[in-house]
Protein backbone atom coordinates (compact mmCIF):
# COMPACT_ATOMS: atom_id res chain seq x y z
CA UNK A 1 0.00 0.00 0.00
CA UNK A 2 1.37 3.37 -0.80
CA UNK A 3 1.95 6.47 1.64
CA UNK A 4 -0.11 9.25 1.94
CA UNK A 5 1.09 12.03 0.47
CA UNK A 6 1.17 15.47 3.24
CA UNK A 7 0.73 18.42 2.27
CA UNK A 8 2.05 21.86 4.13
CA UNK A 9 0.72 24.69 2.68
CA UNK A 10 2.03 28.42 2.94
CA UNK A 11 -0.28 31.01 1.72
CA UNK A 12 -3.88 30.41 2.69
CA UNK A 13 -5.86 32.74 0.92
CA UNK A 14 -8.04 32.23 -1.75
CA UNK A 15 -6.01 29.97 -3.72
CA UNK A 16 -3.82 28.68 -0.56
CA UNK A 17 -8.03 27.32 0.77
CA UNK A 18 -8.13 25.68 -2.58
CA UNK A 19 -5.16 23.55 -2.63
CA UNK A 20 -6.27 22.72 1.12
CA UNK A 21 -9.58 21.68 0.67
CA UNK A 22 -8.50 19.61 -2.20
CA UNK A 23 -5.57 17.96 -0.30
CA UNK A 24 -8.21 17.25 2.34
CA UNK A 25 -10.08 15.63 0.25
CA UNK A 26 -7.63 13.64 -1.90
CA UNK A 27 -7.94 9.61 -0.83
CA UNK A 28 -3.40 9.72 -1.53
CA UNK A 29 -3.05 12.88 0.15
CA UNK A 30 -2.90 14.49 4.06
CA UNK A 31 -3.53 17.82 5.04
CA UNK A 32 -0.42 18.24 7.27
CA UNK A 33 -0.12 22.21 8.10
CA UNK A 34 -1.54 25.58 7.22
CA UNK A 35 1.04 28.58 7.05
CA UNK A 36 0.23 32.37 6.91
CA UNK A 37 1.31 35.43 8.07
CA UNK A 38 -1.89 36.58 8.75
CA UNK A 39 -3.22 35.36 12.65
CA UNK A 40 -6.75 36.43 12.11
CA UNK A 41 -6.92 33.50 9.46
CA UNK A 42 -6.61 30.91 12.35
CA UNK A 43 -10.33 30.98 13.87
CA UNK A 44 -11.90 29.99 10.13
CA UNK A 45 -9.33 27.80 9.16
CA UNK A 46 -9.24 25.67 11.91
CA UNK A 47 -12.74 25.72 11.79
CA UNK A 48 -12.83 24.52 7.86
CA UNK A 49 -9.62 22.34 8.67
CA UNK A 50 -10.31 20.88 11.59
CA UNK A 51 -6.71 19.78 13.76
CA UNK A 52 -4.74 21.01 11.43
CA UNK A 53 -1.75 23.09 13.05
CA UNK A 54 -1.12 26.19 12.39
CA UNK A 55 1.89 28.17 11.86
CA UNK A 56 2.35 32.00 11.52
CA UNK A 57 5.70 32.32 9.44
CA UNK A 58 7.09 29.46 7.14
CA UNK A 59 10.33 29.47 9.37
CA UNK A 60 8.56 28.76 12.34
CA UNK A 61 6.83 25.80 10.53
CA UNK A 62 10.24 24.30 8.95
CA UNK A 63 11.04 24.42 12.80
CA UNK A 64 8.53 23.06 14.70
CA UNK A 65 6.13 21.45 12.23
CA UNK A 66 5.17 18.19 11.58
CA UNK A 67 6.98 16.31 8.61
CA UNK A 68 5.24 16.18 5.21
CA UNK A 69 6.44 15.27 1.89
CA UNK A 70 5.31 18.94 -0.11
CA UNK A 71 5.27 22.09 0.33
CA UNK A 72 2.25 23.72 -1.55
CA UNK A 73 3.11 27.73 -2.12
CA UNK A 74 0.45 29.91 -2.63
CA UNK A 75 1.79 33.22 -1.07
CA UNK A 76 2.19 36.49 -3.26
CA UNK A 77 4.30 36.39 -6.04
CA UNK A 78 7.68 38.23 -5.09
CA UNK A 79 7.56 35.63 -1.95
CA UNK A 80 7.67 32.34 -4.16
CA UNK A 81 10.70 31.86 -4.78
CA UNK A 82 12.86 32.40 -1.19
CA UNK A 83 10.38 29.98 0.12
CA UNK A 84 9.86 27.26 -2.75
CA UNK A 85 14.08 27.41 -2.10
CA UNK A 86 13.64 26.84 1.51
CA UNK A 87 11.19 24.32 1.35
CA UNK A 88 13.77 22.18 -1.51
CA UNK A 89 16.23 22.86 1.25
CA UNK A 90 14.47 21.40 3.88
CA UNK A 91 14.07 18.16 2.06
CA UNK A 92 10.68 18.62 0.36
CA UNK A 93 9.33 18.39 -2.75
CA UNK A 94 7.22 21.41 -3.57
CA UNK A 95 4.61 22.95 -5.92
CA UNK A 96 4.75 26.90 -6.61
CA UNK A 97 1.36 28.59 -7.92
CA UNK A 98 2.33 30.95 -10.71
CA UNK A 99 4.81 32.24 -11.23
CA UNK A 100 7.09 30.14 -9.29
CA UNK A 101 9.34 33.49 -9.45
CA UNK A 102 9.34 37.06 -11.12
CA UNK A 103 12.63 37.24 -12.11
CA UNK A 104 14.41 34.61 -14.36
CA UNK A 105 17.40 34.91 -11.81
CA UNK A 106 14.95 33.79 -8.86
CA UNK A 107 13.78 30.82 -11.39
CA UNK A 108 16.98 29.38 -12.31
CA UNK A 109 17.82 28.99 -8.64
CA UNK A 110 14.62 27.45 -7.70
CA UNK A 111 15.79 25.14 -10.85
CA UNK A 112 19.09 24.68 -9.36
CA UNK A 113 18.25 23.94 -6.02
CA UNK A 114 16.16 21.09 -6.72
CA UNK A 115 18.97 19.36 -8.78
CA UNK A 116 21.22 19.84 -6.02
CA UNK A 117 18.59 18.38 -3.31
CA UNK A 118 16.75 15.46 -5.59
CA UNK A 119 13.66 17.04 -5.20
CA UNK A 120 10.88 17.58 -7.59
CA UNK A 121 9.00 21.26 -8.26
CA UNK A 122 5.96 21.45 -10.04
CA UNK A 123 4.38 24.39 -11.82
CA UNK A 124 0.77 24.90 -11.30
CA UNK A 125 -0.24 25.83 -14.61
CA UNK A 126 -3.74 24.12 -14.24
CA UNK A 127 -5.50 25.36 -18.12
CA UNK A 128 -3.45 22.86 -19.51
CA UNK A 129 -5.98 20.22 -18.22
CA UNK A 130 -8.90 22.10 -19.87
CA UNK A 131 -10.03 19.43 -22.26
CA UNK A 132 -9.70 22.12 -25.64
CA UNK A 133 -6.07 23.22 -24.50
CA UNK A 134 -5.44 19.38 -24.09
CA UNK A 135 -7.17 18.95 -27.48
CA UNK A 136 -5.27 21.65 -29.12
CA UNK A 137 -2.31 20.49 -28.09
CA UNK A 138 -2.82 16.97 -29.38
CA UNK A 139 -3.60 18.69 -32.87
CA UNK A 140 -0.68 20.40 -33.08
CA UNK A 141 1.39 17.44 -32.03
CA UNK A 142 -0.32 15.23 -34.60
CA UNK A 143 0.48 17.70 -37.24
CA UNK A 144 -2.89 17.77 -38.03
CA UNK A 145 -2.46 21.77 -38.77
CA UNK A 146 0.31 21.97 -40.71
CA UNK A 147 2.18 24.94 -40.96
CA UNK A 148 1.39 27.48 -37.90
CA UNK A 149 0.53 30.80 -39.94
CA UNK A 150 -0.87 33.06 -36.88
CA UNK A 151 -1.52 32.67 -33.25
CA UNK A 152 -3.76 35.14 -31.49
CA UNK A 153 -3.98 35.24 -27.96
CA UNK A 154 -6.99 37.66 -26.51
CA UNK A 155 -7.34 38.21 -22.76
CA UNK A 156 -9.24 40.87 -21.96
CA UNK A 157 -10.29 40.93 -17.95
CA UNK A 158 -11.56 43.32 -15.32
CA UNK A 159 -9.57 44.17 -12.71
CA UNK A 160 -10.53 47.55 -11.03
CA UNK A 161 -10.81 48.89 -7.39
CA UNK A 162 -12.25 45.66 -5.98
CA UNK A 163 -9.43 43.75 -6.92
CA UNK A 164 -6.73 46.37 -6.04
CA UNK A 165 -7.09 47.62 -1.89
CA UNK A 166 -5.32 49.60 -0.63
CA UNK A 167 -2.02 48.10 1.70
CA UNK A 168 -2.83 44.55 -0.30
CA UNK A 169 0.17 42.90 -2.52
CA UNK A 170 -1.80 43.23 -5.55
CA UNK A 171 -0.74 45.74 -7.71
CA UNK A 172 2.88 46.16 -6.63
CA UNK A 173 6.06 46.02 -8.52
CA UNK A 174 7.76 43.75 -5.76
CA UNK A 175 5.10 41.45 -4.67
CA UNK A 176 2.62 41.33 -7.69
CA UNK A 177 5.05 41.82 -10.38
CA UNK A 178 2.52 42.98 -13.42
CA UNK A 179 -0.43 42.10 -15.30
CA UNK A 180 1.67 39.05 -17.41
CA UNK A 181 2.67 37.64 -13.98
CA UNK A 182 -0.35 37.29 -12.31
CA UNK A 183 -3.48 37.65 -14.88
CA UNK A 184 -2.08 36.04 -18.02
CA UNK A 185 0.70 33.96 -17.28
CA UNK A 186 -1.38 30.69 -18.27
CA UNK A 187 -1.69 32.31 -21.23
CA UNK A 188 1.79 32.70 -22.10
CA UNK A 189 2.47 29.18 -20.86
CA UNK A 190 -0.16 27.58 -23.47
CA UNK A 191 1.29 29.79 -25.91
CA UNK A 192 4.69 27.76 -24.71
CA UNK A 193 3.26 24.49 -24.21
CA UNK A 194 1.61 24.18 -27.97
CA UNK A 195 3.46 26.22 -30.34
CA UNK A 196 6.98 26.30 -28.62
CA UNK A 197 9.28 29.49 -27.46
CA UNK A 198 9.29 33.05 -29.39
CA UNK A 199 11.52 35.65 -31.00
CA UNK A 200 11.52 39.14 -32.23
CA UNK A 201 9.14 40.57 -29.76
CA UNK A 202 7.87 43.96 -29.78
CA UNK A 203 5.63 45.73 -27.46
CA UNK A 204 3.07 48.88 -26.71
CA UNK A 205 1.86 49.14 -23.17
CA UNK A 206 -0.56 51.07 -21.49
CA UNK A 207 -2.21 52.46 -18.16
CA UNK A 208 -5.75 52.97 -19.12
CA UNK A 209 -7.75 52.83 -15.98
CA UNK A 210 -5.17 51.98 -13.06
CA UNK A 211 -3.37 54.86 -12.30
CA UNK A 212 -3.49 55.19 -8.78
CA UNK A 213 -4.27 51.33 -8.42
CA UNK A 214 -1.07 49.59 -9.64
CA UNK A 215 2.52 50.22 -10.07
CA UNK A 216 2.18 48.76 -13.85
CA UNK A 217 0.43 48.72 -17.15
CA UNK A 218 -2.96 47.75 -17.46
CA UNK A 219 -2.54 47.27 -21.05
CA UNK A 220 -0.68 45.73 -23.69
CA UNK A 221 -0.07 44.67 -27.44
CA UNK A 222 2.76 42.21 -28.34
CA UNK A 223 4.10 41.07 -31.78
CA UNK A 224 5.82 38.12 -31.89
CA UNK A 225 7.93 35.31 -34.31
CA UNK A 226 7.05 31.61 -33.67
CA UNK A 227 10.58 29.77 -33.34
CA UNK A 228 9.30 27.22 -35.10
CA UNK A 229 7.24 28.84 -37.57
CA UNK A 230 4.92 31.65 -37.80
CA UNK A 231 3.91 35.11 -36.26
CA UNK A 232 1.30 35.99 -33.14
CA UNK A 233 0.17 38.69 -31.36
CA UNK A 234 -1.37 38.79 -27.49
CA UNK A 235 -3.60 41.53 -26.53
CA UNK A 236 -4.19 41.62 -23.05
CA UNK A 237 -6.32 44.02 -20.63
CA UNK A 238 -7.87 44.23 -17.15
CA UNK A 239 -9.52 47.63 -17.98
CA UNK A 240 -12.18 46.32 -19.20
CA UNK A 241 -15.27 47.62 -17.04
CA UNK A 242 -17.43 46.04 -14.64
CA UNK A 243 -16.35 41.91 -15.46
CA UNK A 244 -14.27 39.68 -17.92
CA UNK A 245 -14.86 40.24 -21.66
CA UNK A 246 -12.89 37.66 -23.37
CA UNK A 247 -10.18 34.78 -23.57
CA UNK A 248 -9.24 33.47 -26.74
CA UNK A 249 -6.62 31.24 -28.58
CA UNK A 250 -7.61 31.48 -32.84
CA UNK A 251 -4.51 30.12 -34.88
CA UNK A 252 -4.63 29.96 -38.81
CA UNK A 253 -2.76 27.45 -39.92
CA UNK A 254 -1.87 25.60 -43.41
CA UNK A 255 -4.50 23.07 -42.67
CA UNK A 256 -7.30 25.02 -41.29
CA UNK A 257 -8.26 27.54 -38.42
CA UNK A 258 -8.92 27.01 -35.09
CA UNK A 259 -10.44 29.35 -31.90
CA UNK A 260 -11.20 28.13 -28.43
CA UNK A 261 -12.61 30.56 -26.08
CA UNK A 262 -14.47 30.99 -22.49
CA UNK A 263 -13.26 32.90 -19.62
CA UNK A 264 -10.52 30.20 -19.08
CA UNK A 265 -10.02 28.86 -22.46
CA UNK A 266 -12.82 25.96 -22.15
CA UNK A 267 -14.91 26.17 -25.26
CA UNK A 268 -13.67 25.27 -28.75
CA UNK A 269 -15.76 27.93 -30.51
CA UNK A 270 -13.96 26.69 -34.10
CA UNK A 271 -13.00 24.25 -35.69
CA UNK A 272 -12.40 23.59 -39.75
CA UNK A 273 -9.23 21.34 -40.27
CA UNK A 274 -8.72 19.64 -43.44
CA UNK A 275 -9.92 15.85 -43.51
CA UNK A 276 -10.70 16.13 -39.69
CA UNK A 277 -14.07 15.81 -37.51
CA UNK A 278 -14.16 17.52 -34.66
CA UNK A 279 -14.29 14.54 -31.57
CA UNK A 280 -16.29 15.18 -28.26
CA UNK A 281 -14.17 16.65 -25.33
CA UNK A 282 -14.51 14.98 -22.20
CA UNK A 283 -16.38 17.81 -19.67
CA UNK A 284 -14.75 20.72 -18.71
CA UNK A 285 -15.90 20.67 -15.13
CA UNK A 286 -16.21 16.33 -14.76
CA UNK A 287 -17.96 15.10 -12.28
CA UNK A 288 -15.54 14.33 -8.73
CA UNK A 289 -15.56 13.71 -5.24
CA UNK A 290 -13.73 17.11 -4.60
CA UNK A 291 -16.86 19.47 -4.20
CA UNK A 292 -18.55 22.29 -6.78
CA UNK A 293 -15.18 23.36 -8.03
CA UNK A 294 -15.83 25.09 -11.60
CA UNK A 295 -13.94 26.59 -14.27
CA UNK A 296 -10.15 27.40 -13.91
CA UNK A 297 -10.74 25.95 -9.89
CA UNK A 298 -12.03 22.47 -11.51
CA UNK A 299 -8.04 21.74 -13.29
CA UNK A 300 -6.63 22.53 -10.16
CA UNK A 301 -8.39 18.81 -9.14
CA UNK A 302 -6.06 17.15 -11.97
CA UNK A 303 -2.70 19.34 -10.46
CA UNK A 304 -3.15 17.71 -7.07
CA UNK A 305 -3.76 14.13 -8.25
CA UNK A 306 -0.66 14.89 -10.23
CA UNK A 307 1.41 15.65 -7.80
CA UNK A 308 0.49 12.79 -5.69
CA UNK A 309 1.01 10.36 -8.43
CA UNK A 310 4.46 11.89 -9.29
CA UNK A 311 5.55 12.00 -5.32
CA UNK A 312 4.15 8.23 -5.17
CA UNK A 313 6.16 7.80 -8.56
CA UNK A 314 3.48 6.41 -10.48
CA UNK A 315 3.68 9.46 -12.74
CA UNK A 316 5.93 12.55 -14.11
CA UNK A 317 5.21 16.51 -13.40
CA UNK A 318 3.02 17.85 -15.62
CA UNK A 319 4.40 21.44 -15.22
CA UNK A 320 7.96 21.07 -13.89
CA UNK A 321 10.22 23.50 -12.89
CA UNK A 322 11.94 24.32 -16.43
CA UNK A 323 8.53 25.10 -17.92
CA UNK A 324 7.68 27.26 -15.37
CA UNK A 325 11.38 28.83 -15.63
CA UNK A 326 10.81 29.50 -19.70
CA UNK A 327 7.12 31.38 -19.26
CA UNK A 328 9.00 33.72 -16.29
CA UNK A 329 11.74 34.09 -19.29
CA UNK A 330 9.43 35.00 -21.80
CA UNK A 331 7.50 37.69 -19.81
CA UNK A 332 10.58 39.00 -18.44
CA UNK A 333 11.49 39.16 -22.61
CA UNK A 334 8.45 41.26 -23.02
CA UNK A 335 8.60 43.46 -19.64
CA UNK A 336 12.54 44.24 -21.04
CA UNK A 337 10.61 46.23 -23.65
CA UNK A 338 8.74 48.78 -21.37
Amino acid sequence: MRSVVRFAICGVGHIGRRHAALVSRHPGAALAALIDVRHELQPDLAAEFSGVPFFASLDEYLAHGPDAEVLTVATPNGLHAAQAVAGLRHGLHVVVEKPIALTKADAETIVHTAQQTGRLVFGVMQNRYSPPAAWLKQVYDAGRLGDIYLVQLTCFWNRDGRYYRPGGWKGTQALDGGTLFTQFSHFVDLLYWVFGDVTNLTARFRDFAHDGLTDFEDSGLITFDLVRGGSGTLAYSTAVWDRNLESSLTVVAQHGSLKIGGQYLDKVEYCHLQNYQMPALPPTNPANDYGPFQGSAANHVQVIENVVDTVQRRSTATTNALEGLKVVEIIERIYALR
